[in-house]
């Protein structure tokens, strides 16, 4: 995968004005153009100058505002950036229609390239996980360490709950459910939501319950983000059929960086089984479980992500060598 293909020509997407998603006190939120895509950037200024930069990718239905806990955590550790895949929080759908996990790869690569902020600290959740782990096997020279929370990585026999979750791939059913539904409202929308990302939905404050209902009703208000999510999920299973040196897994076993995996004891959608598979797969990785979370652990209990990320770094030469600054040939 190259970071300088261009994306095949079609037309803009028509986007009407919605309000723009909630920035927390000392975020800023802006808009970068890139061949194809145009994507939004969320960032919180490092407390000092000169601190490792990093980027952080969210999962399906997620937003850069996923990471702004584990962003502000980390200030003091690393330059942080969160990107909005294109589709997702307040970036506009692609031009190319493309949503698979190798598309949604090329784009941070693209990102990356274009800042010249590489090599990164590169975080990827769930789906974000998946585009992360690839831009890791083909672009090593991006990535310094790679920490993966819930990554989206094949399962043979996924649990039951994730389900559901994995038939919005198939065609026709994220327009029915959106029929079977149109009746709840946000406030409902959003706990089924917590329910199945959070190991505990309890934890969540009145506050945060209510800036999280606030942003669903922002979503559904966007003419495309039942066909996003559609597209994106088909994404996912597509990506998980791959087979030979395309494989999720052959491209684990391929990364160079440092690699932290976090992983919910209770996560209903990627199974606290996958933790030893994926130790196996990453050649110089380090597993942090948590019992109490599950799939958001960065939402969840960002204070212990945090420490283990700083943990990784302290174990950790960080400083590319030869063998991980040239990208891989052919």
């Amino acid at each position: 995968m190259s970071s300088t293909e261009s994306p095949d020509t079609g037309a803009v997407p028509l986007v009407p004005p919605t309000p723009a998603s909630r920035v927390s006190p000392g975020e800023t939120l802006r808009t970068v153009a890139l061949p194809g895509v145009t994507l939004t950037v969320r960032s919180r200024p490092p407390v000092r100058a000169g601190l490792s930069p990093a980027l952080f990718v969210h999962g399906l239905g997620g937003s850069s505002q996923n990471w702004s806990q584990l962003m502000d955590r980390l200030a003091d550790t690393v330059d942080g950036e969160a990107l909005d895949l294109p589709g997702f929080g307040d970036a506009p759908p692609p031009e190319d229609g493309d949503y698979s996990i190798t598309g949604y790869a090329r784009v941070v690569i693209r990102h990356l390239d274009s800042s010249g902020r590489g090599p990164v600290h590169l975080f990827g959740n769930s789906m974000g996980g998946a585009v992360a782990t690839r831009v890791a096997a083909v672009r090593p020279d991006l990535v310094r360490t790679l920490t993966l929370v819930s990554p989206a990585l094949p399962e043979l026999r996924p649990q039951r709950t994730a389900v559901p979750t994995g038939l919005l791939a198939v065609p026709g059913v994220v327009s029915l459910f959106a029929r079977m539904t149109k009746e709840w409202t946000a406030e409902r929308r959003t706990r089924e939501v917590l329910a199945l990302c959070y190991g505990d939905p309890g934890r969540v404050t009145p506050e945060g319950f209510a800036l999280a209902v606030a942003e669903y009703e922002r979503r559904l208000e966007l003419p495309y983000f039942w066909d996003v999510m559609a597209r994106s999920a088909r994404g996912i299973v597509d990506a998980y059929t791959l087979g030979g040196q395309h494989s999720l897994w052959r491209q684990a076993e391929r990364v160079l960086a440092p690699t932290l995996l976090v992983y919910g004891a209770r996560d209903q959608l990627v199974s606290i089984r996958m933790a030893r598979r994926a130790s196996k797969a990453f050649r110089d990785s380090r597993l942090l479980t948590l019992l109490e979370a599950g799939h958001v652990a960065m939402m969840e209990d960002p204070d212990a992500v945090a420490r283990a990320f700083r943990d990784l770094l302290a174990d950790t030469v960080t400083t590319p060598t030869p063998e991980r600054s040239a990208p891989p040939r052919g």
